[in-house]
C-alpha cells in the first residue's frame, strides 16, 4: 500500500490511524534516509496509542525510548549501531510482545527479524513530499492494511 503525504501532519495523521489498529505484539520495521519522516510518522503512531507526541523523539543517543500506555509502545533507532552483535545487546527480542515495537533503521536487523512484521518504507519526494510504502510481512499485517483501507 503506497501513501503520498505533502506534509508533517499528513504524515503524522497517517501515522495515528496506523497507531489506531495496532496491538500487542506488532512489530513495525521503518526504513528510509535521514529526514524522511521516520520520527515524525513515530509520533503520529504514538497518538494513535494514546500517547502525547510532544514526549516523543529520535532515540539516536539512548538508542530506546519506552512510552507507557494502554498498549506501551517501544521505539528503538538502530542508526548508530553498526553491527548484529551491538543490536542483540541491546535485548530487542526482549520487548517482544510487551508493547509495539517501532524500530528505526530496521534494515540493520535483516536476517533476524521475525517473520511477521510491517515493513514501512519512507522516500523523500520534495522538501515537503514523502512516499510511504507500508509493504506487509505475514498474515496479521495483511489484515492490518485491509483495516486501514476502510
Amino acid at each position: 500500500m503506497n501513501f503520498i503525504t505533502k506534509s508533517e501532519a499528513q504524515t503524522r495523521k497517517l501515522g495515528r490511524n496506523l497507531g489506531k489498529n495496532l496491538s500487542c505484539g506488532d512489530i513495525l520495521a521503518l526504513m528510509g534516509e535521514l529526514g524522511s519522516g521516520k520520527t515524525v510518522l513515530v509520533k503520529g503512531i504514538a497518538q494513535g496509542l494514546g500517547i502525547s507526541s510532544r514526549w516523543v523523539n529520535s532515540p539516536s543517543f539512548v538508542l530506546i525510548r519506552e512510552y507507557p500506555a494502554k498498549i506501551n509502545l517501544y521505539h528503538f533507532d538502530l542508526y548508530r549501531l553498526d553491527s548484529l552483535e551491538e543490536i542483540e545487546a541491546l535485548g530487542w527480542e526482549e520487548y517482544l510482545n510487551k508493547g509495539v515495537l517501532v524500530i528505526e533503521w530496521a534494515d540493520k536487523l535483516k536476517g533476524i527479524l521475525p517473520k511477521e512484521y510491517l515493513l514501512i518504507e519512507l522516500e523523500i519526494l520534495s522538501e515537503k513530499e514523502r512516499r510511504i510504502r507500508l509493504i506487509p510481512k505475514g498474515k496479521r499485517y495483511k489484515e492490518l492494511l485491509k483495516k486501514l483501507r476502510l
